[in-house]
């Protein structure tokens, strides 16, 4: 029995630091928010589900009790989704500011509200806890399933550009923590949507593995997408060193290195003249 135990509490502990690494890897996508002062090309629906999945676990949490580890990262994740919707709010034009609202509303203030109040005052506990179980574990499955709108793109550009490799590792292995740590506690709802990350965070590993290497392809995207600096920098600098400078171009940019020769074989030639004169 104590064996049992500690083998969840190191499950427990390994999902809550991997899935913490997890909560901070939109950060660079915030940062590029940041310094381009628009929240442009960026929505903020994946932000509002994650807190509203949070707002559900937690509650879960509660109800089941001695669930530490779930109450520990769901509050976190928590505050640190609050903060992205926050920055996406300040950053944001006026029509995404209204449609963040909307989504804010909707999900997290009615739909929070309506589950609350439609399973709390349920007589029987072990219904209340079933019923809030398998909604916790409906929305936890399809933001697992979410990554399948990558995996279409990547298939269909051959290209992985747009699908970080060391993302998919990190989401693999949380699902497995989460996996072993709901199944040595007997709890479906936690097990059962880890799964499905499982096998997709496999098959995003598997596509890279194919993809990695093939030639990159220019993709045309929604003009409501936009690329972040850090992916037209690495575009720039690759253009930049396979493209040869024409001679045109050196004098364009301001005398160049083809420009600096051609005015030293002129000052050559005039120096051999006068030696020879």
């Amino acid at each position: 029995m104590a064996l049992h135990l500690s083998w969840v509490s190191v499950f427990g502990d390994l999902g809550v630091i991997v899935s913490f690494m997890v909560a901070f890897s939109p950060m660079p996508a915030f940062y590029q928010i940041y310094k381009k002062k628009t929240s442009e090309g960026f929505q903020s629906l994946p932000y509002v589900i994650s807190l509203f999945s949070a707002l559900l676990w937690i509650y879960y949490a509660l109800l089941k009790r001695n669930e530490m580890h779930l109450i520990i990262i769901n509050i976190f994740c928590c505050f640190i989704q609050s903060f992205y919707i926050v920055t996406y709010f300040y950053y944001g034009r006026k029509k995404e500011k209204v449609e963040a609202v909307k989504l804010m509303l909707l999900f997290n203030v009615f739909g929070s509200g309506l589950i609350f109040f439609s399973t709390y005052f349920l007589h029987n506990p072990k219904t209340r806890l079933c019923i809030l179980g398998y909604i916790c574990l409906g929305f936890s499955a399809s933001t697992y399933a979410a990554p399948l709108a990558i995996v279409r793109k990547v298939i269909k550009t051959k290209s992985v550009e747009f699908m970080p490799f060391t993302l998919s590792v990190f989401l693999t292995i949380q699902a497995v923590m989460w996996f072993f740590y709901g199944l040595l506690k007997k709890d479906i709802n936690i097990a059962g949507p880890n799964i499905l990350g499982f096998i997709f965070g496999i098959l995003q590993m598997i596509l890279y593995a194919i993809y990695k290497n093939h030639p990159k392809k220019m993709v045309v995207e929604d003009p409501k997408l936009q690329l972040s600096d850090q992916l037209e920098s690495v575009v720039s600098s690759d253009v930049n060193t396979t493209a040869p400078q024409t001679k045109d171009k050196a004098y364009n940019n301001g005398g160049g290195g083809g420009g600096d020769v051609e005015a030293q074989n002129i000052k050559k030639n005039t120096l051999d003249a006068s030696q020879k004169v």
